[in-house]
């Protein structure tokens, strides 16, 4: 059996990866907010039990094994985050500290239950792929709202979701997955941008879109 913590150093190495991060000792202990020997100590166990792989001074990957572990665990948060907000009503600002706590202990009678309630969801409150029981996770094609250009169209597809202040932030502009918008303008020297949310112009500063990701961008017509 793997401690929680384990499976927290296991799910952190593969959303890093994800993102073509590359993996070291000192970003995984900032990442999880441990002290470098801690992650050092935990790595080492890790290794020994054949679930991560690491050259010496080189980057940190998980081994298929571990995979798979990591995989379960962010198919169970992503159900959970999905269960709370739709069928608890918890607000999507707050369904990932909550599945944090939850997602080690649920059984997997429980996460096949979750799922058929929930009509086997795709994508969980804040736009991620959930995987499949198999551990099949959809490939997606969302880009950084940063990249965005004015009089281009588009939909929120994914947000991040580990600050519930954004998230709330985000929520009462409406910018859920789903949301489509314009770009009005652009201001130069990495300036806001203005958008257009169902006739309503809103600025969202560059930091808050680094955090937002999105689909279907299309030249306005």
């Amino acid at each position: 059996m793997l401690t929680h913590a384990a499976e927290d150093y296991l799910k952190s190495i593969y959303k890093l990866q994800e993102k073509g991060t590359k993996v070291s000792t000192g970003l995984l202990a900032e990442t999880l907010n441990v002290k470098p020997a801690s992650a050092t100590g935990m790595l080492k166990k890790l290794k020994a039990m054949k679930l991560v792989c690491q050259e010496r001074y080189q980057e940190i990957t998980l081994t298929e094994a571990g995979r798979v572990v990591a995989l379960e665990i962010i198919r169970h948060h992503r159900l959970l985050e999905l269960y709370l907000f739709k069928a608890l009503g918890v607000p999507w600002e707050n369904v990932h500290e909550e599945a944090e706590k939850l997602e080690h202990v649920i059984s997997e009678d429980v996460e096949e239950r979750i799922d058929a309630v929930l009509g086997y969801p795709t994508a969980d409150p804040h736009g991620a792929p959930i995987p499949d029981k198999n551990g099949v996770v959809a490939q997606t094609a969302y880009i950084p709202m940063t990249t965005l250009r004015k009089a281009q169209t588009c939909v929120v597809a994914e947000v991040s979701d580990n600050d519930s202040a954004l998230l709330q932030y985000l929520g009462e502009l409406n910018l859920y997955p789903g949301t489509a918008f314009r770009v009005l303008d652009v201001a130069p020297f990495e300036g806001p941008f203005t958008i257009d949310i169902a006739g309503h112009p809103v600025v969202i500063g560059r930091e808050v879109a680094k955090h937002i990701y999105v689909a279907d961008v299309q030249e306005a017509k």
